[in-house]
């Protein structure tokens, strides 16, 4: 029985030193992902594009607009790469403020939609996702990364 742990053991510290090395890519590509996501979120508040939100917010309107314009721009910047981390920061701290503001007093749960929950989920994924991003930094292939080589 010893033999097979042993096996697993060395299997798996294969399969963690083959992955390491597609980290930096992998997170590039969470990074695109995510970025891109939330820039949807934001044209649909905007633009109600791709998808009409149901309500479409006014020019200047508090805070709905600001919300959209946030969520765009730093998307955008998320998505390509450029000025990643202080991108993720005013995103992942947007979404704290969006949970708990619009999202929390509706119900302690965020599973389900209310009544039941509070719908926060999105919200709550969104602000660890970027909080990630600040900490571990916007991966190998970025626009930030291309503008400092062609220099």
């Amino acid at each position: 029985m010893s033999g097979d742990g042993r096996n697993v053991g060395a299997m798996t510290n294969d399969l963690d030193r083959r992955l390491a090395g597609m980290s930096p890519a992998v997170l590039s590509l969470f990074r695109l992902v995510y970025g891109s996501l939330f820039a949807g979120y934001g044209a649909m508040i905007l633009f109600g594009w791709p998808v009409s939100s149901g309500h479409p917010v006014e020019f200047g309107e508090w805070p709905g607009w600001y919300a959209g314009v946030i969520e765009l721009v730093a998307g955008l910047l998320i998505a390509v790469g450029l000025f990643t981390r202080a991108a993720a920061f005013i995103a992942s701290g947007q979404m704290a403020v969006a949970y708990f503001w619009m999202h929390q007093p509706l119900a302690l749960w965020p599973i389900s939609n209310p009544p039941d929950g509070n719908g926060g989920t999105p919200a709550i994924l969104f602000c660890f996702g970027f909080f990630l991003l600040i900490f571990l930094g916007p991966g190998r292939y970025t626009m930030s990364g291309r503008r400092s080589r062609l220099r």
